[in-house]
């Protein structure tokens, strides 16, 4: 799936990824390929990303929103 990770004043992250995890307003969760469409808020936290070849990338944000649809996964972060 595509992750893209925007701040306000540049992109942090574009490319594709077998999982994401995201700080969730009611804690940690995870998105996996063909999650069901969905859209959340976020706090403080650290996002972990896998990419497709098993390395892991960790990237601090103060919160945001998600947007999961069609292997899309749209995180604004502030």
């Amino acid at each position: 799936m595509n992750l893209e990770i925007i701040t306000p004043g540049k992109e942090l992250f574009k490319g594709e990824v077998s999982l994401v995890q995201l700080p969730g307003l009611d804690g940690l969760f995870e998105v996996l390929n063909n999650h069901a469409p969905l859209i959340a808020a976020l706090k403080e936290g650290k996002v972990k990303a896998t990419d497709t070849q098993e390395q892991t990338l960790f990237l601090d944000i103060r919160g945001g929103i998600v947007e999961v649809l069609d292997n899309h996964v749209l995180v604004l972060a502030e």
